[in-house]
């Protein structure tokens, strides 16, 4: 695909007044990824009344980007740092960034329109080069295509917003569009999820996901796995084989663990012993999947309504390659049930205020996207599973109709991997599956059955090939490659 070209730039600020001063941030707030995740949606060419006139689209949003600012303020501002590798945030109403641009490329030529090279020009790009309190919170990309179509994309701050509150604020954003009151107005203040509050001591609980993961047997630190090519394969699974995955996970586990693994139990632990085989690892090879846990409905009482931050916590399982391999289905989904179930009121406390004990955060933030190599890195041996199964990610109407497709943005870290539920099939799930490209002519002689191709953009793609969809053959590896 053409590069796009930029036919609109602008700042857009609250449309009233908003408060104006220092919001502090929680020490979830400022761990983990703390810089820009993208995400975009694809929508088919607008009805006849919203191409008269021919800015109806750009300015809609504009305006109702401004009223939403109002409600979420935060947005507007910029991070600065204030030492011992901590962030606040200033709320300044300074603005978020809305560009405008332009693709001599069809939605067609995007294929399926899964997460490709050619995202990088339908995202906004973050210059990162730029000292933080000059970078805004909030970059959003419209992009219009020659066939008509256009996409809408996100880059917003996880150091301001986790995914269910930037969630939260785009479609309060398209509410306002559609010109409809506010659904739910966001909790701001964030002292409910500060160490010390409320001031009750908690006992120190081991967080092992503070610790930094394993590394590859041999080596003494983690840069030249940094370094490496990646590459992002769309997986999907049908509601068939979700479900036999789900018998083949809970046999002989029910009365070990209280009810049956979920989907994400399942399928993660499907994946994480693929990541084992397919990164040809030793057996005695310690591997850690980072499984992220919201903290919202685990909190007594749980966080209000609309609270708007950081309320996830990223915690961890551990196991040997060989054992996840060897061992049936059950092993790896108890393992990480193991770690979800950890996360209680009690232990969210305890981490805050470990966190709050430390000299310097620096170590737990993910930099890589600033060319860092101090934080956490989930690429091998280690990976990183998020779910999105629960959260309100489709249907976003601005008022000229719902998406035809909605994914991550530019998605490129090893490791990096997501659980999107399949809007077109019930009960079917997607998988976008990032891990270093492995170039090669022969396929890899293993029960993974691994293959890799060469892909339009001259990459060697990873496909995992689909297993025979019969009972009998669902013991190997059954995903559906499309």
């Amino acid at each position: 695909m053409a590069a796009v070209s930029f036919k609109n730039r602008c700042t857009v600020k609250p449309a009233e007044p908003t408060y104006n001063g220092i919001l502090p941030l929680s020490e979830l707030d400022q761990i983990g990824t703390i810089t820009h995740i993208p995400t975009i949606y694809f929508y088919q060419q607008p009805s006849e009344n919203w191409l008269n006139p021919s800015d109806k689209v750009f300015k809609t949003l504009k305006d109702s980007l401004s009223f939403a600012l109002v409600h979420f303020y935060p947005l507007a501002g910029r991070l600065r740092w204030i030492g011992r590798g901590r962030l606040e945030l200033e709320c300044n109403a300074a603005g978020v960034e809305l560009v405008e641009a332009e693709s001599r490329a069809k939605l067609e030529d995007l294929g399926d329109l899964s997460p490709r090279p050619e995202y990088n020009y339908l995202v906004p790009a973050v210059d990162y080069t730029l000292p933080i309190q000059e970078l805004p919170l909030v970059l959003v990309q419209l992009t219009r295509f020659q066939c008509g179509g256009i996409s809408l994309s996100f880059t917003i701050s996880h150091a301001v917003a986790d995914g269910p509150s930037a969630l939260h604020f785009i479609f309060e954003w398209a509410r306002i569009a559609r010109r409809e009151p506010l659904g739910l107005p966001p909790f701001l203040d964030r002292k409910v999820l500060q160490a010390g509050e409320p001031p009750v001591s908690y006992p120190l609980l081991d967080h092992a996901e503070f610790d930094h993961p394993p590394l590859l047997i041999g080596q003494t630190d983690n840069i030249e796995e940094r370094k490496k090519k990646t590459t992002v394969c769309m997986l999907k699974l049908s509601e068939t084989q979700v479900k036999k995955l789900k018998n083949m996970a809970n046999e002989g586990h029910c009365n070990d663990i209280g009810h049956p693994f979920s989907r994400y139990e399942t399928v993660t632990g499907h994946l994480w012993r693929c990541a084992c085989k397919a990164r040809g690892h030793k057996a005695e090879q310690t591997t850690a999947l980072g499984v992220c846990v919201d903290s919202r409905s685990r909190m007594q009482p749980p966080l209000p309504l609309g609270y708007f931050g950081n309320a996830t916590l990223d915690v961890i399982a551990l196991s040997r390659s060989g054992e996840l391999v060897s061992k049936p289905l059950g092993y790896a989904s108890s393992k990480i049930r193991r770690a979800i179930v950890s996360v209680t009121e009690e232990y969210v406390r305890s981490g805050i205020e470990y966190l709050k004990n430390q000299p310097d955060l620096t170590k737990f933030q993910d930099l890589h996207a600033l060319g860092g190599d101090e934080g956490p890195f989930y690429g091998n041996p280690n990976l990183g599973v998020v779910s999105w199964l629960t959260l309100p990610i489709y249907g976003l109407d601005f008022g000229w109709g719902k998406e035809i497709h909605m994914g991550p943005g530019t998605h490129d870290f090893d490791g990096d991997s997501l659980i999107l539920p399949n809007p077109n099939e019930d009960g079917g799930l997607i998988v976008a599956l990032c891990l270093q490209t492995l170039m090669g002519e022969d396929p890899v002689k293993s029960p993974l059955e691994l293959q890799y191709a060469s892909a339009t953009m001259n990459v060697a793609r990873l496909h995992l090939i689909a297993a025979a969809a019969k009972t009998q053959n669902m013991h190997r590896w059954p995903w559906s490659m499309q």
